[in-house]
């Protein structure tokens, strides 16, 4: 499972919660690959996945949080889509 944060720098928001919220996603679902992504360097990524406002996070290249969660919203989506996965494989 992929998580993609997009931030920009200098975004506060994102500075204080992002290790928290990395953590929550590798307590949640095992493999989890962390990427933080600045949208200055990457803005046609940005774009591609519809990141209209920042911070951001998309899983599996899906935007999902159109704002920062908290780590138990992230952890729980995580969870959820680990069930979901494992039912039809």
């Amino acid at each position: 499972m992929k998580v993609e944060l997009f931030y920009a720098p200098g975004c506060t928001k994102c500075t204080a919660t992002k290790a928290d919220l990395e953590a929550a996603a590798e307590m949640a679902a095992t493999g989890v690959e962390w990427c933080e992504i600045n949208v200055l360097d990457s803005l046609d990524r940005a774009v591609e996945l519809g990141v209209l406002t920042l911070p951001a996070l998309a899983i599996d290249g899906q935007l999902v949080f159109t704002t920062l969660p908290t780590p138990t919203q992230l952890a729980t989506e995580l969870r959820h889509r680990r069930g979901v996965q494992g039912h039809g494989a």
